[in-house]
């Protein structure tokens, strides 16, 4: 086994990534991608790699991974990824253990594992579901299945997407748009957002701002930058970054202009990203973990994605494993109950308003 920085990968290490996570029969995410591993690695000092051989010398898989103090290791990007894992040729089932001590790791963390990740699903504390909108059968299909099953929110949406037209001017999208102004203006609108609703502020993290913009520039086949911009009157109401393959849109950082929030512009830039995605040969749009109404009003159906950590022998990384549990289990607690959650959230949009600027 090698363990090297993602920038030290040789173009055959890189092939041989693609080929192996082509024939896992897995969607075809972003985030499980090199060129993700690469850029993570532009900005996270600690980012590695391990290659993983097998018996014969040949390459039998990958895991990327940040290495923190004590050992203690982290899926690559853990925090904004929304898919985590490793990247092993069908078949090969390397040991949890033997892998996090050839990585010099005592434990290995992550928030987003992929379904069936059989290494590492064994040591997750928690399953959630991962809600996608599946327009496989082009945008047609999935409109005759919101009406079906979610009339009402389409026929409202729809309505609103008319009056914005008539208020503000013709209604547009853009599915790729390549103006990095317009990834500066949606940053900007999705920190306000963050702090409006009491929340933390991603962008306020320069890592997380430089790997956005570096994203942004990133196309590959399996790993492009995907910035859509809904425009009325040729003005920005809303937009959205994620990260798109060949197939998959996942989904990242939607936000809107708050002047335009009375007609839905988030639900309309969604709708209309749905059509554009088909139409380019996209046939899934992963939202990710997280409830939300949207999500359940645009959804057709879910995926799961676990966390937990894997965690080798030794007393070292048992009390490092048993002092994270207790809070991993009261998010939890307040997640599985509605009207904890709802106090939590009215408690975080309270905290929000207070730092937010004063008022002449």
């Amino acid at each position: 086994m090698r363990v090297i920085r993602p920038g030290d990968l040789g173009t055959r290490d890189i092939e041989t990534w693609r080929e192996l996570r082509a024939k896992s029969g897995a969607p075809a995410h972003p985030f499980m991608e090199p060129e993700f591993a690469l850029a993570v690695g532009r900005v996270r000092p600690h980012a590695r790699v391990a290659v993983i051989s097998d018996g014969t010398g040949r390459t039998a898989g990958f895991l990327p991974f940040e290495r923190g103090r004590l050992g203690r290791g982290r899926a690559i990007g853990l925090g904004v990824s929304d898919v985590q894992g490793a990247v092993l040729r069908p078949g090969f089932a390397p040991a949890a253990r033997e892998l996090l001590r050839g990585c010099g790791l005592s434990a290995w963390e992550f928030d987003n594992l992929e379904e069936g990740q059989t290494l590492f699903e064994p040591a997750a504390a928690r399953s959630y579901p991962s809600y996608v909108i599946d327009v496989g059968d082009g945008y047609e299909s999935y409109e005759k299945a919101l009406r079906a099953g979610s009339p009402k929110f389409l026929r409202t949406t729809l309505a609103k997407e008319r009056k914005l037209g008539r208020e503000a001017g013709e209604v547009r999208l853009v599915l790729d748009e390549r103006d990095p102004e317009m990834l500066r203006t949606l940053m900007g609108w999705k920190s306000a957002q963050y702090r409006r609703t009491g929340r933390r502020d991603r962008f306020a993290k320069p890592w997380i701002r430089d790997l956005t913009e570096f994203l942004f520039h990133t196309r590959a086949p399996g790993c492009s930058g995907l910035l859509s911009v809904l425009y009325a009157g040729g003005r920005p109401v809303a937009a959205h970054f994620g990260l798109r393959s060949r197939t998959v849109l996942s989904c990242w950082f939607p936000a809107y202009d708050p002047e335009f929030a009375k007609f839905s512009p988030g639900l309309i830039l969604h709708l209309r990203m749905a059509r554009a995605a088909a139409d380019d040969g996209i046939g899934m749009l992963d939202m990710g973990r997280g409830a939300a109404e949207y999500k359940d009003a645009l959804k057709t159906g879910e995926l799961t994605v676990y966390e937990g950590a894997s965690v080798a022998p030794g007393a070292g990384a048992a009390l490092r494993w048993l002092g994270r549990e207790p809070s991993r289990r009261a998010h939890g607690f307040v997640r599985d109950r509605p009207r904890l959650a709802g106090l939590a959230q009215r408690g975080l949009a309270r905290a929000g308003r207070l730092r937010g600027p004063k008022r002449p």
